[in-house]
C-alpha cells in the first residue's frame, strides 16, 4: 500500500457521508522526521495529538487527508498519550498506523494535488522545518495557487523561512499564532531549541497573536491559519475545514 493511499482512506467520502461539500483535493498532513531534543539526547518527534484531534475534524467533514514527512516512511513520534480518547482511538486503528509508517518524503510531492497543507508539531519540528527546501517549495506554492496554509504548536516552525516569489516572507503582516517564548521557557526547553519560535515569527514581520499559556489561541489572516499549543490543535483544523467550505461552496 503506497503511503498517499494508506492515507487517504482516511478520508470519507461526501458521498459516503452525506456531508457538506468537503473540499475537492485532500488535505496534506506534515510531519517532522527529527527524533531528539538537541544535545539532550531525549526523544521528540511529531506530537500525537497534534495529529489526531485535527484527523478527528477533517474526517468527521468528509475531507480527505495525506500524509507526509520531512524524510519519509516512518516518522518518530511524541506524546503517545493514550488516556486521550482521540489518540487512542487512532492509535489502535492499523489503518492509522499504516499510514503513519509509510509517509511520502515531502520533496516528492505534487503540491498541486491538495487544497490545504497542515504542519503538524511536536519539538522536532524546529529542527527539521525551517531550512527544508520542500517546506519552502510545497508552502509557496500551495499559498500562491489559492489555497490555504496551517499550523500548530511547533508546526509554524515551517514558516519562518517560506518567501513568496516576490521575495516577502509569507509571514510579514500576518497574524499568527504559535508555540510562545513563555511555553518554551515553562517546558524549560528554551536553551535547548535552535531559536525561540515566536520570537524568530515576529522577526520575520508576523503579528504574532499569543494567549494564555495551555489555552486555545487559533489565528486566521486569509488563508493563513496557526494555533498556538496542542490546546489549539482541534480549533485549527476546525477553521482549516471551514475555509475549505467556503472554498468549495464558492466554486
Amino acid at each position: 500500500m503506497s503511503a498517499l493511499f494508506a492515507a487517504a482512506l482516511f478520508g470519507l467520502s461526501a458521498a459516503a457521508t452525506g456531508a457538506t461539500p468537503p473540499a475537492p483535493k485532500p488535505v496534506l498532513m506534515v510531519l517532522t522526521s527529527h527524533g531528539t531534543k538537541g544535545s539532550t539526547g531525549q526523544p521528540t518527534g511529531f506530537y500525537l495529538g497534534e495529529v489526531t484531534h485535527p484527523l478527528a475534524v477533517f474526517d468527521a467533514a468528509g475531507i480527505a487527508v495525506e500524509f507526509a514527512s520531512i524524510q519519509g516512511g516512518e516518522p518518530p513520534v511524541d506524546g503517545i498519550e493514550l488516556d486521550d480518547a482521540t489518540n487512542a482511538r487512532y492509535w489502535n486503528d492499523a489503518g492509522f498506523r499504516a499510514a503513519i509508517r509509510n509517509t511520502a518524503r515531502l520533496d516528492t510531492v505534487d503540491s498541486g494535488k491538495y487544497a490545504a497543507v497542515f504542519y503538524a508539531g511536536g519539538h522536532g519540528a524546529v529542527w527539521d522545518f525551517p531550512d527544508s527546501p520542500a517546506v519552502q517549495r510545497v508552502t509557496r506554492e500551495v499559498y500562491e495557487s489559492g489555497n490555504v496554509i496551517a499550523a500548530v504548536c511547533h508546526g509554524p516552525a515551517a514558516l519562518v523561512n517560506v518567501k513568496l516569489s516576490d521575495g516577502s516572507y509569507l509571514v510579514a503582516g500576518k497574524r499568527v499564532s504559535a508555540f510562545t517564548d513563555d511555553e518554551e521557557r515553562a517546558v524549560k526547553l528554551e536553551s535547548v531549541v535552535p531559536f525561540l519560535l515566536a520570537s524568530t515569527l515576529s522577526q520575520r514581520g508576523a503579528q504574532h497573536q499569543a494567549g494564555p499559556n495551555w489555552t486555545a489561541q487559533v489565528s486566521v489572516d486569509g488563508r493563513l491559519v496557526t494555533g498556538q499549543n496542542p490546546q489549539s490543535a482541534t480549533a485549527t483544523a476546525e477553521a482549516v475545514r471551514d475555509l475549505l467550505r467556503k472554498s468549495t461552496a464558492a466554486n
